[in-house]
């Protein structure tokens, strides 16, 4: 699925994101389709990736499931392989980005020679991949066009985004559920090496809302060979979208005005699907089953699960 059409009863909102389909339902609850569609660079690329979706909602349904002792979260029912239903939160604009290692984002602004990020000092003497001495929060602006922009910690409570005592919440329960991501990816052989988190508050409840621990919000390495990949100065095995990014960037796509997404094979569409399916079952330890359903038994199991909740 690459997009879904819906119009339920009751319906009182409708946001199509990059990859996200939300639906509201009479300003209390939210249907959150998760298309095939895939960004990078904050742009969609114009062919959707088989089964992504799926992937995508069903680790975010385990990992919500494991986390939910640390902070409660939106998710309700989950009535199709693609799709979560759950609470509406008035969202906090900004998200938590976390990072254990200098990889990605960390990694090029390091190399370009800057010592700070978001306002977090950079110690000295890393190289690639190295783990930071404590994971580090990199909070970043969420736009719902356009790119994410890095901010402060200083930044946010200064302009009101966020109150003072309300972001030191959001620091202790990213910092938390980074730690439990991190033991639940050891226990099955990988490292989270970075991720984010949303949250939201309802009546002065936070909640952690959206997906986490998934290939689009986290990256991961294989923990076996990592010390001696660090060592010999090799590219580190990796199971994440960051590979999508590089081989935008070998073709000469990073978002720019002007560049042109490059031609998207057959071949590789279906290697960017196997490897969703292999983080699936490499972070989750269970058989992935692909699961084939029409639009149409889709919005009946989707319409039953919202009148339950009712």
């Amino acid at each position: 699925m690459s997009e879904s059409t819906y119009q339920f009863p009751g319906q009182t909102g409708f946001y199509k994101g990059k990859v996200r389909d939300v639906y509201t339902i009479e300003d209390k609850w939210l249907a959150m389709v998760v298309s095939n569609r895939i960004s990078a660079f904050d742009v969609v690329l114009p062919r959707p990736i088989p089964y992504k979706g799926q992937v995508l909602n069903q680790i975010a349904e385990i990992m919500l499931d494991a986390t939910k002792d640390i902070v409660p979260n939106w998710v309700k029912a989950v009535p199709t392989p693609n799709c979560t239903v759950g609470l509406k939160c008035e969202t906090y604009p900004v998200e938590m980005v976390v990072r254990g290692n200098l990889t990605g984002h960390a990694w090029r602004t390091y190399k370009s020679g800057k010592r700070e990020l978001c306002g977090v000092p950079l110690p000295e003497g890393l190289k690639e991949n190295d783990f930071f001495p404590n994971p580090i929060i990199t909070p970043t602006t969420k736009a719902h066009e356009g790119h994410d922009e890095d901010i402060s910690r200083e930044e946010i409570i200064a302009q009101g985004l966020v109150s003072k005592e309300e972001y030191e919440q959001l620091e202790k329960y990213t910092l938390a559920l980074f730690e439990r991501g991190r033991k639940l990816a050891a226990e099955r052989g990988l490292i989270l090496v970075d991720t984010k988190y949303e949250f939201g508050h309802i009546d002065g409840q936070i909640y952690v809302i959206d997906e986490i621990h998934t290939p689009d919000s986290s990256r991961f390495f294989y923990a076996e060979g990592f010390e001696e990949r660090q060592a010999a100065g090799e590219a580190q095995k990796q199971l994440s979208k960051e590979f999508v990014r590089e081989w935008l960037m070998e073709n000469g796509f990073q978002g720019k005005e002007g560049q042109q997404v490059p031609t998207m094979t057959d071949e590789f569409v279906n290697s960017v699907s196997e490897r969703y399916i292999e983080l699936f079952e490499k972070i989750t330890g269970r058989t992935f089953e692909k699961v084939d359903i029409s639009e149409e038994e889709a919005k009946a199991k989707i319409i039953a699960c919202i009148d339950s909740l009712k």
